[in-house]
């Protein structure tokens, strides 16, 4: 009898991991640092830090890179099945393309309180108002989130 093969997964706590690496490959950049990793079937399918200065783009943001490169790999823009772990709470327009991609899971880290659009300011990811709802856990390694987003604005004040 065989027994069936199974994919060695990356933990979450890895995967949010990538996710720090990825913010603070933003931070050395002079961005804003906040990194992504979209997880299918135990791989990573989709990578990005924030990159909106260097790309002089509005929508470069972390979780919005790691969709493109992850729908890209998919051949499709929806990524049913996925899990992005983000080291910030997605704003409102990084929380619609969520529910836009049919993503089944975000795991985050800090909250935004200033312009989050999944908790602290609006409930767009699971909106009982819209077509799809994305499952929501945060608070995964927050204290390492928030101490990078502090580092970061203290060094430029």
């Amino acid at each position: 009898m065989r027994l069936p093969y199974y994919r060695l997964v990356a933990s979450g706590e890895e995967l949010m991991r990538e996710a720090l690496r990825l913010a603070r490959a933003a931070a050395d950049a002079g961005e804003v640092p906040v990194g992504a990793v979209v997880e299918i079937g135990g791989e990573i399918v989709g990578r990005g830090w924030n990159a909106p200065i260097a790309r002089h783009d509005p929508t470069a943001h972390a979780e919005i890179l790691a969709l493109r490169e992850a729908a890209a790999r998919a051949g499709n823009y929806r990524l049913e099945g996925a899990t992005i772990y983000c080291t910030l709470e997605p704003c409102v327009m990084c929380a619609g393309a969520l529910v836009a991609a049919r993503v089944r899971r975000l795991v985050f880290g800090a909250r935004d309180l200033r312009s989050g659009g999944v908790r602290s300011k609006f409930q767009v990811a699971d909106s009982n108002l819209l077509n799809h709802r994305v499952e929501v856990v945060e608070g995964m390694l927050a204290a390492e989130c928030v101490a990078l987003l502090r580092e970061f604005f203290e060094a430029r004040r």
